[in-house]
């Protein structure tokens, strides 16, 4: 168990090391291509999302969480090899199970202001970007930004891992691509998070690990639900759903319910 968590810890920061290295070449890439364009254009700017197959328009299917134990990669792809399924399961045997708390005393606030960029201890924060910004930018692509920002996403191309559907998004239709907390905040609160600092309240509900853009009614439809009482429609993604999962679960040493940890090993052919 030691040298899986250890083994876990490793692939974590390597992952957190090739970002910032990764960011630091795109920076410089997009300042020398795009400063010509810009200049003539003068008005939004359109990038590729950090993932996807780099044609313009095409949106990335997403990443194994297995090979994202972060969250900075893009997006949610499904597992389906026996090797990565048992893999799945071995790290969600690992979550510990207790019977959920009191909703009593939750409230969004005691998360922090929403998609804060001030947390620490999370990839992406403090970069002067807000959260929600960083996420669709991480997982669309043909980014658009509004005039005169490098942050805020007004458009883009998205598969969507909760239906399946790729969608052509903009900030008019802005409730039509949500931000889902894969475990969320008042599932964490009633897991244990009540008895937390702030602090970690806010890296919770602003670590890209636990997020994923989809499609709003999917969000909507979640609502606090675990594994066991909700699921995406998209089948294909049933697994990775619970591998992400237990990957939140982990690094914040978070239970879940003996009913969900049941249902995400079973999603994991378990």
């Amino acid at each position: 168990m030691a040298g899986l968590v250890s083994w876990w810890a490793v692939r974590v920061a390597e992952s957190q090391r090739n970002t910032v290295r990764s960011r630091r070449t795109r920076t410089a890439v997009v300042a020398v291509l795009l400063l010509g364009p810009l200049a003539l254009a003068g008005c939004t700017s359109t990038t590729e999302g950090t993932g996807g197959t780099g044609t313009p328009g095409a949106a990335s299917r997403g990443t194994n969480p297995l090979q994202n134990p972060d969250g900075t990669k893009p997006g949610l792809a499904p597992v389906s090899s026996d090797s990565d399924r048992k893999a799945g399961r071995d790290l969600i045997a690992q979550v510990r199970t207790a019977a959920a708390g009191p909703k009593t005393g939750y409230d969004r606030d005691q998360f922090g202001p929403p998609w804060t960029d001030n947390v620490d201890g999370v990839a992406m924060g403090r970069n002067s970007c807000g959260t929600r910004d960083d996420v669709l930018a991480r997982d669309g692509q043909g980014i658009e930004h509004k005039d005169g920002s490098t942050c805020v996403v007004t458009g883009m191309t998205i598969w969507d891992p909760y239906t399946g559907k790729t969608v052509q998004w903009n900030k008019q239709q802005a409730s039509k691509i949500q931000i889902d907390h894969v475990m969320p905040l008042s599932y964490d609160w009633q897991q244990g998070a009540a008895q937390w600092d702030k602090a970690k309240r806010v890296q919770i509900a602003n670590d890209p690990l636990n997020l994923i853009p989809a499609d709003g009614s999917q969000n909507a439809s979640k609502g606090d639900s675990g594994p066991a009482a909700w699921l995406p429609a998209n089948t294909a993604v049933h697994c990775s759903y619970a591998i992400r999962w237990a990957q939140v679960s982990l690094k914040y040493q978070l239970p879940v319910t003996p009913a969900d940890k049941k249902t995400m090993l079973a999603l994991c052919g378990g």
